[in-house]
This record gives structure tokens, sequence and C-alpha cells, in this order.
């Protein structure tokens, strides 16, 4: 490697390189995160609840707890996923998770009436297809792209709003005409006729240049970083999940509850959606501008600005009156800091703990952000039960954000890992200045 400093015009311009090498890995976790058991499920339920109350006759309200049931024992699989993954290796577990997944989804088929077999149902999924989380994908691009890795991430974590995009439309052409277990059988195909053979064709090697010769481990057994019990007793750790997790709880009172929000200020349903609509586009912005930018500056300093944001934006639904363009730009704020939350996470858990065990690390993350989001919508309903207003709402999100924002710095310096493949022993940690972009764990 050149010695040669690299120049501010540098760090701002895309080394290629990576994308060249990497395309396949690139849009194979973009396909397997939108076909994954914790996006497709969930974007897709809208258009099954109408068609199951009028097939069994079940109220809505016994059927939202389906995708409750889905997520709330993720919380258990996405554990089991991190271990198989940190002692199998990506390609095996994502193997066997994508012909698996659709097995759940047919199963749930079976169902004749019973809405505990429904629940069930929705249990198994989330074991079923434990395999094709975002531990999975996010691991899988983690090892492939390093100058990059950010908007490598932010490209792939996309796959959400591809799926937001075409599910919805795609289950309710099968649903209108051949029946409810037609969305069902929609949601089957696509790991399984898509996802897997892609998986099967291009995920050859889990890394594109493997640390030592020996075949008898996986290779994350092989690659620098922190031992899952040193990482456990890191007060980074602990910081990352408290600020992250308030981010992502705050983020979902605020894409639950807004639009009701605005029509208890007396705004029409239409005048609602539109001041909202522009949140889904500053999504996809704030992930790929974030994405783009933790590569060339520090990540906690950018999460600092991006985590302020939309609790700007929740000051604004706060004290704004009912002028569509405010809130307009309150939801654009909003939506900046939704579109960043999983890509930090995922960069963050990377670059301060290693890929030695990513997968179990990241997995225990996403395992306190599942629970607080099985939990969190109770809290909610009753902060509004109690003082019949979304205030109470308001200023919980905004204490929230901003507390994300201030946490997020602490963490400091990106530290430097040794190989153990080249037994080398670790550097200093690296200078914690604000454009640090460029270093990189393992280097």
């Amino acid at each position: 490697m050149s010695n040669t400093p690299r120049t501010f015009s540098s760090r701002l311009s895309i080394d290629l390189t990576e994308f060249r090498r990497g395309w396949r890995i690139l849009l194979l976790a973009l396909i397997g995160i939108g076909t994954s058991v914790s996006v497709a499920p969930l974007y897709s339920f809208g258009t099954l609840v109408v068609p199951l109350q009028q097939a069994f006759g079940w109220t809505r309200e016994q059927i939202q707890p389906g995708i409750a049931f889905l997520f709330g024992f993720s919380v258990i699989s996405v554990q089991v996923a991190g271990w198989l993954i940190r002692r199998h290796g990506v390609r095996p577990v994502a193997l066997v998770s994508l012909l698996a997944l659709p097995l759940g989804y047919l199963t749930i088929t079976l169902n004749q009436g019973s809405i505990w077999q429904f629940y069930a149902g929705y249990t198994l999924l989330a074991f079923a297809g434990l395999g094709t989380t975002m531990v999975t994908w996010t691991q899988l691009v983690n090892l492939w792209f390093d100058r990059n890795r950010g908007l490598a991430l932010a490209i792939i974590l996309c796959g959400t709003g591809l799926c937001a995009l075409v599910m919805p439309n795609l289950m309710s052409w099968a649903i209108e005409r051949w029946g409810w277990r037609a969305g069902y059988w929609t949601l089957a195909v696509l790991p399984l006729l898509v996802t897997w053979p892609l998986t099967r064709l291009w995920l050859s090697s889990e890394s594109p240049a493997p640390l030592v010769a020996t075949t008898d481990q996986p290779v994350t057994s092989q690659l620098p970083g922190l031992p899952l019990r040193e990482v456990m007793r890191s007060k980074r750790f602990w910081l990352c999940n408290v600020a992250l997790t308030l981010a992502t709880v705050s983020m979902i009172g605020m894409v639950t509850n807004t639009v009701p929000m605005l029509r208890d200020r007396g705004m029409s349903a239409a005048d609602a959606a539109s001041a909202f609509s522009v949140y889904g586009l500053s999504l996809i912005l704030g992930r790929v501008l974030v994405g783009y930018l933790v590569d060339r500056l520090w990540a906690p300093g950018v999460a600092f600005v991006v985590m302020l944001m939309p609790a700007i934006g929740c000051f604004l639904f706060y004290s704004a009156d009912n002028h569509i363009g405010t809130l307009m730009l309150a939801s654009l704020l909003v939506g900046l800091g939704a579109g960043a939350e999983l890509d930090i996470a995922a960069f963050l858990m990377a670059r301060y703990f290693g890929m030695r065990e990513y997968s179990r690390v990241f997995a225990m993350h996403m395992g306190i952000i599942g629970l607080m989001s099985t939990l969190v919508p109770f809290f909610f309903s009753y902060l509004y039960a109690t003082s019949s207003s979304y205030a109470p709402l308001m200023v919980f999100c905004m204490i929230s954000f901003t507390s994300a924002a201030v946490l997020l710095p602490l963490l400091g310096r990106y530290p430097t890992f040794a190989n153990p493949a080249a037994d080398v022993p670790p550097a200093p940690e690296s200078s914690a200045g604000f454009v640090e972009g460029s270093l990189r764990v393992g280097q």
C-alpha cells in the first residue's frame, strides 16, 4: 500500500475497485434483505389483513398480533443465526434458511381457521428464516467491502425500500386472482426461485481474499477483532446499544403515530398523508448519504449530526401549526435519521469490534432492538392514554434522538486489531479526528 497521504478530494471520491469486484455480492445482499424474513412479511402484512378477515371471520385485533409473534421470537432466532454463522459460515446457513423459509410460508396456507395456528405459523417463520436476516447479509458485505463499507451497507439496506415498493402490489395482484393463500405462495416463491439460486451461484466465497490457507475453519474465525467475551465487557458496546436503541424506538414512535397525530389536529387524511409522504424518499436519501459519509468521516461525528435532524423534526411537529410545508420538512428530517440508523449500527459494530465475532455481536444488537421494538408500542399507547395527546410522545422522541446524538461520539477513536492469521500485534488506536474514514480495521 502506498504511504502517500490522501488528499481531501481523493477522500471525497468513490473507489470503484471494490464495486467492480463485489457487485454480485452487493446485488445478492440487496435482494436477500428484500426477501428476508425480517422484511418481506412486514411489508406484505397489510395486504393480507382484509383477505384473512374475510376468509376466517377474524377481527383485525386478532390478526395484528401475528407480526408481533414473528418479531418477538426473532429476538431468539437471530441469536441462533449469529452462532451458526460464526460456527459454519454465511453460505451454508443462508442456503438452508432460503429453503426452509418457503416451507414456513406454505405451512401458514394449511390453516383452516385457527387463530392460534396462525400465530404459530408466524412464530415458525422466525426460525425457518433465521439465516436470511440482516445479520447474514451485512456480515457478507462487511467481508467484501472495506474502503466503501458504509456506502455498500447503505445500498443493500435499500432492499427494505425495494420490498416496500414492490411487495404490496405484487401480493394484491396474486390475492385478487387466487385468494389469500396466493399471497403466501408469492412470499415463498421469491426466496426459493430468486434469492436461493443467486446465493448458490454467486456466494462461492465469504471473502474475496481468504486470510489463511486452511480450509477447516470458516473465514470468520480467522478475522481480526475482539472475542465475544471482551465485546460483552466493553463499555463501547453497551453505549452503542443504548444510543441506537433510543433512536430506533423513537423512530418507531414517529412512523406509527405521525399521521394519527396530524388527523387529531384536524387535518384531512389526504393532507396528513401528503405531509408524511416525503418520509420514504428521505429515508433512502439519508441511507445512501450517511453510507457515503461514514466511509470518509468519523462515523460517530456523522451520527451526531444525523441523529439531531429527527430531533429537530420532532420539535417542528410538536410546535408547528398545520402548515403543510413545515410538516413536510419535519417528515424529511425524521426520514433522514430513519434511513441512517441501520447503516450506522452495522458500520459501528464492524469498525469498533472487528469482524471476528461480527455475526454474534450484530445479532445481539438486533435482538435488543427487536425486544424493544416489540415492547415500545405498549409504552407509547400508555403515554397517549394518560394524556389524550401526542405531546408526551413528541417530547420523548426529541429527548431520545438528542441523547443518541450526544452518546455516539463518546465511542471515541477507532481501534485497530491484530490479524490472527498473520499473527501481527495490534497497532495503537487511531486518532478520532473527524476526517478518519480512511483508517481501516486490521491495517
